[in-house]
């Protein structure tokens, strides 16, 4: 029995140092090359191999600067510093789901967003949280502030099966990602904490404030 424990021990061991290793070595990989497929964008395929992924990577200064400025004061207006996570954020989370009864925030900044979507899976969990958590420390201190931003519009998911700003800006407006105006990365801003329901309810509940908060932030926002 004992030895039974101790290699199951070993084996879970061994199983998280690899896990780590894969994300270690994907890190150092894309520092330089562009992310074309993430884990949320293949567990999307994966649900329905009937539908394509639409996505088209676009470098940093090809993005429009509205949209940088427009993303961070909706998802994260103290990007620039912290390093991967923003403490008083997350308190704030944890006192409005404790008042509400239910989870009504999450407090999640880019850099841990971001690591959920490339290696991970949306489904709430202590040990998803925790990988996510030992992702973004990793990532923090491997990449630069602008890669992480280059490389969150490049695949967070804006609609079913639409990933990155530029599948987003041809599915809803017909146009590349560098010429966005500002509403239009407003908009796309406000959609994100819920892509597919907006995708089919662009007027739908909750989206006009969001918007309203957008445009009065984002004129304060630090990007790289």
């Amino acid at each position: 029995m004992k030895a039974f424990i101790v290699r199951t021990l070993l084996i879970l061991v061994s199983l998280f140092l690899l896990i780590q290793l894969w994300i270690f070595s994907s890190l150092a990989w894309w520092r330089t090359q562009p992310v074309q497929s993430t884990m949320m964008m293949r567990l999307d395929y994966w649900s329905d191999t009937s539908q394509p992924i639409r996505h088209e990577w676009r470098d940093y200064d090809q993005i429009s600067e509205y949209l940088k400025k427009a993303v961070v004061a909706a998802e994260d207006g103290k990007f620039m510093q912290h390093h991967g996570f923003d403490w008083e954020g997350i308190q704030h989370a944890l006192e409005r789901n404790k008042d509400q009864g239910q989870v009504v925030a999450g407090g999640s900044t880019i850099s841990q967003q971001l690591a959920k979507n490339l290696f991970l899976f949306n489904q709430r969990s202590f040990l998803r949280k925790g990988q996510e958590a030992i992702a973004t420390w990793m990532m923090e201190r491997m990449w630069s502030k602008q890669r992480i931003l280059e490389v969150y519009l490049n695949s967070v998911e804006f609609g079913d099966n639409i990933y990155g700003i530029e599948a987003a800006t041809q599915h809803y407006f017909g146009k590349s990602s560098r010429s966005l105006s500002r509403e239009e990365a407003i908009f796309l801003a406000a959609i994100l904490p819920n892509p597919k329901y907006y995708q089919d309810n662009r007027y739908g509940r909750g989206l006009e404030p969001r918007k309203r908060m957008i445009r009065k932030y984002m004129r304060y926002s630090e990007i790289p």
